[in-house]
């Protein structure tokens, strides 16, 4: 049996990098983005954070460094888990153009080093739709928790579980009862992007995905206080959820 977190390895690094030159531009044009404004990049994230000089970030799943980049330009010392090299050699040239530097760490992020990053981060933080590529929440928010330091903060958004019935986000993936714990196979989100010849020979991910109490309750449990939670509207359709943010404190 294959190991799911090799098998999201193998997709989330195929043509990778020039995806992201494709839809984000050179490492030299985002990273002049980026310097422009960086707040702006950011979007609402930028409302969840009290300070950003000086403190230490892990930017869990942080892929091409798109809020890493932006928050590091602001001061913070970022430090990147991810899988996928591809999203690394993007990251780090970007970091460059940027005259910043980063940490990107490459690997299971089940499987961090915690002799050196226990008690380490000041901030987690997670946007854009991960908590399915992990199929064991639990086990996910405890290593969040482990993360922290005594009254860190987990900034935590993601694709609303509403996704579960209906593709509201415009991500063609497969719909199912809210209430299901089945794990499945469907493509990365942004294999949508590419030729159909291309599509068809792109490697699936292994997903769970999560109702809104599954979330709340491993926040909780883990020991976590959990001081806010936002809905947002749909990009595609406002009228119906599309992501959430929750905010927490370690206690």
């Amino acid at each position: 049996m294959i190991d799911y977190s090799e098998q999201n390895k193998k997709a989330c690094e195929h043509n990778a990098y020039d995806f992201w030159v494709n839809t984000s531009g050179k490492p030299s044009d985002r990273a002049k983005k980026d310097l422009e404004d960086p707040i702006r990049v950011l979007k609402r994230y930028a409302g969840y954070f009290d300070t950003y000089e000086g403190i230490k970030i892990a930017n869990i799943c942080g892929s091409c460094g798109k809020k890493a980049i932006p928050l590091a330009i602001l001061g913070s010392k970022v430090t990147i888990f991810d899988i996928s090299e591809d999203n690394k050699k993007y990251a780090l040239e970007v970091a460059d153009e940027a005259n910043v530097d980063i940490d990107f760490i490459v690997g299971d992020v089940l499987k961090i080093d915690m002799t050196k990053y226990e008690k380490y981060f000041d901030v987690v933080f997670m946007e854009g739709g991960i908590l399915h590529y992990f199929h064991d929440i639990n086990q996910f928010m405890k290593i969040m928790q482990q993360l922290l330091k005594t009254n860190g903060k987990m900034i935590c958004s993601d694709f609303h579980p509403f996704q579960k019935i209906s593709d509201i986000l415009g991500l063609e993936q497969p719909t199912m009862s809210y209430f299901s714990t089945d794990v499945f196979e469907g493509e990365m989100a942004h294999a949508r992007f590419f030729p159909d010849e291309i599509r068809r020979q792109m490697p699936l991910c292994s997903y769970r995905k999560y109702t809104i109490s599954e979330i709340i309750n491993a926040v909780i449990e883990n020991g976590f206080t959990l001081n806010r939670f936002d809905e947002h509207p749909s990009w595609i359709n406002e009228d119906v959820p599309g992501e959430f943010t929750i905010i927490a404190k370690k206690d």
